[in-house]
């Protein structure tokens, strides 16, 4: 059973990975990078400090960053926990891949990447309550998954365990946000 979900993770990851093109390797590799995505952020972060005010904002911005660091870490570890390599380091895959944007690191599973966005993308809908915010961060959250898959640096499965790290971490640091909050807002004399 196993080896039939390998092979699907391949076979899936591999398809994904030739449907590539000289403007699709552009946009996937600029999806892919941290830097792009600031602009959504600075919205996200305006958007908090106008609708909910400074002390808010402020533990908001902190939860995420916490929630990214945590995503991020945990993601790192399990890397190194599991050692499954990339497909592009992968000997049976690796003349398979069209790499625009190069390899990576040995390990990938799971993707830091798709973990990180799942958990800012998790927390921006459960902070905003707003569905705009919430679809367009579901899309970011997604895209930059799918973005890892096609430029060749993950396996399907790698995603999909990132984007569920992602998702408990949100869970977990919402979760701890509505117990301090209350002690922030709290009046002092």
């Amino acid at each position: 059973m196993l080896e039939l979900l390998k092979e699907l993770d391949i076979t899936l990851s591999t398809g994904i990975n030739h449907w590539h093109g000289p403007t699709t390797d552009i946009i996937f590799t600029l999806i892919s990078e941290r830097l792009t995505w600031l602009p959504l952020y600075a919205i996200l972060a305006l958007y908090m400090y106008r609708t909910y005010g400074l002390k808010v904002f402020v533990v908001m911005l902190f939860s995420i960053g916490i929630a990214i660091a945590a995503s991020d870490q945990i993601s790192v570890a399990m890397k190194y926990g599991f050692e499954r390599l990339r497909p592009c380091h992968e000997l049976g895959v690796m003349t398979l891949l069209h790499l625009p944007a190069g390899c990576g690191g040995q390990f990938g599973f799971v993707s830091s990447h798709a973990a990180n966005t799942a958990s800012v993308a998790m927390l921006a809908s459960l902070f905003s309550k707003n569905k705009w915010i919430s679809i367009i961060f579901v899309c970011y959250a997604i895209l930059n998954s799918y973005s890892r898959v096609y430029l060749g640096k993950h396996y399907v499965g790698d995603v999909v365990g990132g984007i569920t790290l992602g998702i408990v971490v949100g869970l977990t640091v919402f979760w701890i946000y509505k117990k301090i909050l209350p002690l922030v807002l709290k009046p002092t004399i």
